[in-house]
């Protein structure tokens, strides 16, 4: 039945090129496979998903012009696109003002407080809660920040901050990098001079891999310590050597190397079908994509429409998916996920899992956010982190 149905139309709107395709290939991968999931098992609605797939190449004017191409010209029933905070922020209220409905399958600062918009992935009271405790009393008190320079990496330095203080740790210092830098040596030097226990890093892209090359190339490596917040959501593991990554502790709601039935048979599935195009998945942003795809499809069923706000109506009834990074419930007051998070260090070319948090509420963007309450709100919240 589904094959003489009208599709119902879906968009991708990620980097499949440009500096941020680190995040974007696996994020395409994961969807497409999500979608080609649900067709085999029938569609929705008795009607096949149909997914375009948009390549914004990195650009955040391209991003503003494929939301708009989905919304006003495709009619996508959802959009699920976005990496950056910056470039979300450049086409939520796009999405909005043509209600169009909105999946941010990232993991990210938090704050976002929209009821077109669902958050996906961890924030910092979900992972970076759980990274900085565990490096102060691991290394020691003293932890100087790199980081992107922009909202994610601004705002994320702030809750490394909290943090650190909260432990009875210090933040010696913040430097904060432009995503087309590459040459790290300044920093370093003034990394080195500073002295302190450990690194933590909110670097973001492509070009920003070069810090850890260079970081390892200073031989800093064996002196200092580092943990990120970032590290392995872009495949480093794979692009450097075990010697340049072998160590680093990151904290995500997913990694590959989770032991569990569903992760496994997920596993298996994805590497039959992508193999050679991915053959390692990179933690967090990909499986979010493939959750969030899968949230919005249950909705659907549930609304029994692809009605946009049919559809919202039916995600805020409190939905939970068994998923491979463990059960997701979507929190209908922000629209972002209760999860479970792991804390792991970088091993040969993936990960070696450490710890398990089990269904970790977002704690940072409900201290804001009360769409039940307010459900006009159109806003990102920064967050109060009083440092």
């Amino acid at each position: 039945a589904a094959l003489g149905a009208d599709p119902i139309k879906v968009a991708g709107i990620h980097d499949a090129s440009g500096g941020l395709d680190i995040y974007g290939k696996p994020m395409i991968a994961c969807l497409e496979f999500a979608v080609d999931e649900v067709n085999a098992a029938g569609g929705l609605l008795g009607r096949p998903v149909e997914l375009i797939n948009y390549d914004p190449q990195s650009n955040i004017q391209l991003y503003t012009q494929f939301a708009t191409q989905a919304a006003t010209k495709d009619r996508v029933a959802v959009v699920h696109g976005g990496i950056t905070s910056a470039s979300r922020e450049a086409i939520r209220p796009i999405l909005r003002r043509f209600n169009t409905l909105y999946f941010y399958n990232t993991q990210y600062e938090g704050g976002v407080c929209d009821r077109n918009c669902f958050c996906t992935g961890s924030t910092p009271a979900q992972n970076v809660q759980k990274l900085i405790p565990y490096i102060l009393e691991k290394w020691g008190k003293k932890v100087y920040v790199v980081a992107a320079d922009y909202n994610y990496g601004q705002i994320t330095a702030k809750w490394i901050t909290k943090y650190t203080r909260e432990g009875g740790g210090q933040v010696l210092a913040a430097d904060f990098f432009p995503l087309d830098v590459t040459n790290f040596g300044p920093a370093i030097s003034k990394i080195q001079a500073a002295k302190p226990d450990a690194v933590v890093s909110a670097l973001v892209g492509g070009a920003h891999v070069s810090f850890y090359r260079q970081w390892a190339a200073a031989g800093m490596k064996k002196q200092i310590p580092m943990a990120s917040t970032t590290f392995g959501d872009g495949s480093e593991t794979v692009l450097l050597s075990p010697e340049e990554n072998d160590g680093i502790i990151a904290a995500f709601s997913w990694f590959q190397e989770i032991d569990n039935p569903a992760n496994t048979a997920f596993l298996e599935k994805f590497h039959a079908k992508f193999g050679a195009r991915v053959p390692y998945i990179p933690p967090e942003l990909p499986m979010r994509t493939y959750i969030g795809f899968n949230l919005w499809a249950e909705g659907v069923r549930r609304a029994k429409s692809i009605d946009r706000m049919k559809v919202i109506a039916a995600l805020e009834s409190g939905i939970a998916l068994d998923t491979p990074a463990g059960k997701t419930v979507l929190d209908p007051k922000t629209h972002h996920c209760t999860l479970d998070v792991f804390l792991a260090s970088a091993y040969g070319h993936g990960f070696k899992v450490l710890q398990t948090f089990p269904q970790q509420p977002p704690l940072d963007t409900a201290m804001v956010c009360d769409l039940k309450a307010h459900p006009n709100t159109n806003q990102q919240f920064v967050v109060d982190v009083k440092i």
